[in-house]
């Protein structure tokens, strides 16, 4: 294995060997069917803040979310590290780390577990390491994530979302109403 730059998307990765649009995001049905979660899941993690679309949060009746390639690809490990028996708890600091990464750093991460701590690799080195030393169990290279979901969200439709659009806010109107009602009562 020949040292590889982790600042670049290893090739065929995408399609047309480009990075995926910041501004291009996903409705609710495709974030849940190609990370293989429930809109109960996906509800949840947008709310609580596990997993907000990064995009465009809902912002009152008949608004939608939308979701990033990078927010999928995240709910799409979280899932897996789920159905693994990782806690929530620890999937919260594994996704803090993730989140601070573009989608080029995620393609050079293995992410393993033990069944309770979750560890990042970036390097054949790190990985041979971590096993020897007994603490993995199971591993999720993100790259073969990234390729499933690259593959299977290309059969769905994609919005691009207007510039000023972005959004700080990960709650749903309903949440942000109760937590300004709840401000009021207290302030």
């Amino acid at each position: 294995m020949g040292d590889q730059p982790q600042d670049v998307v290893q090739p065929g990765l995408f399609p047309d060997d480009t990075v995926p649009d910041e501004l291009v995001g996903y409705r609710v049905p495709t974030a849940c069917e190609t990370a293989g979660i429930t809109y109960r899941q996906l509800d949840y993690w947008a709310r609580t803040g596990l997993v907000a679309p990064s995009i465009r949060t809902a912002t009152g009746s008949g608004s939608q979310r939308l979701y990033s390639f990078k927010d999928i690809l995240v709910l799409k490990i979280v899932k897996r590290l789920l159905d693994a028996g990782i806690s929530l708890q620890n999937i919260r600091i594994a996704v803090d780390h993730l989140r601070n990464r573009g989608v080029e750093d995620l393609a050079g991460i293995t992410l393993f577990s033990d069944g309770t701590t979750v560890y990042e690799c970036t390097s054949p080195e790190e990985v041979v390491d971590l096993l020897q030393g007994g603490q993995g169990v199971f591993g999720i290279a993100v790259s073969g994530a990234m390729r499933e979901l690259t593959g299977a969200i290309a059969s769905f439709p994609a919005e691009r979302a207007e510039s000023g659009s972005l959004t700080d806010h990960p709650e749903d109107e309903l949440s942000f109403r109760r937590k300004t009602r709840m401000n009021r009562k207290t302030g």
